[in-house]
């Protein structure tokens, strides 16, 4: 009988290629978990425009925006932070702002938001 020759390469990932994955996934997980917390705010802060925009005046819609402010606790824009427009006959809140993530050594990760009542 004649000796079968096992040829079979084999698969997988190497310790290095492993530990290579494992930390490209760690970074990413560290900034996803940094720019999570910026878009509950910019979800607060739209829900805040939203509810301004039942306003009739503009320092009545900055006062229910401030209110709903307070309530939510987000600081990157305030009642005097909103473009007040009407269009037609409705109330349009605006507003925009810029926020900076620290990555490491001098680079950052702007993100810029920008949002209206509908």
């Amino acid at each position: 009988m004649r000796a079968r020759k096992t040829g079979h390469k084999q698969r997988g990932i190497s310790f290095v290629g492993l530990l290579f994955v494992a930390i490209v996934l760690a970074c990413v997980g560290v900034v996803v978990a940094q720019v999570i917390p910026t878009l509950i705010e910019y979800q607060a802060i739209g829900k805040a425009a939203q509810k301004a925009a039942e306003g009739s005046t503009v320092p009545e819609v900055r006062a229910i925006f401030d209110r709903a402010q307070a309530i939510d606790d987000f600081q990157s824009v305030s009642g005097k932070d909103l473009e007040v427009r009407k269009d037609g006959d409705k109330v349009v809140v605006s507003f925009a702002y810029d926020r900076e993530i620290h990555l490491f050594g001098p680079a950052y990760l702007l993100l810029k938001y920008q949002g209206q009542s509908r």
